[in-house]
């Protein structure tokens, strides 16, 4: 039973930077799309993004393009999630996902094609 840890969540004041980390053990989720959501006090999970196998298939919600940077290591089977010029917008758990197949990721972010998640990492942004 694959399992996935997230760390590196934190308090932070706008403009400023964290790098988030998700390891994952018991089985392998090389062949898989992995991403990151996240969910706000009242708010429903949201999508951040998503990385394919090996890397190549990168994609991002709009709020956060440009500014956050998604990446994988098959070999330490982490996924990572920089994030920079952080809002205050930006304040909720950060989860890590992998999906239910193998394969390529799904066309659009969607909690029900994600099946295995780690507990979260509470990023908080202050103005």
């Amino acid at each position: 039973q694959v399992q996935l840890v997230e760390s590196g969540g934190g308090s932070i004041q706008a403009g400023g930077s964290l790098s988030l980390s998700c390891v994952a053990s018991g089985g392998y989720v090389s062949t898989k799309c992995m991403s990151w959501f996240r969910q706000a006090p009242g708010k429903e999970r949201e999508g951040v993004a998503m990385i394919g196998i090996g890397g190549r298939e990168i994609s991002y919600v709009d709020s956060v393009r440009g500014r956050f940077t998604v990446s994988r290591d098959v070999g330490k089977k982490t996924v990572g999630l920089q994030l920079t010029d952080l809002k205050p917008d930006d304040t909720a758990t950060y989860y890590c996902a992998a999906a239910k197949y193998i394969g390529n990721c799904p066309r659009r972010f969607d909690i029900r094609d994600f099946d295995i998640w780690g507990q979260g990492t509470q990023v908080t942004v202050s103005s």
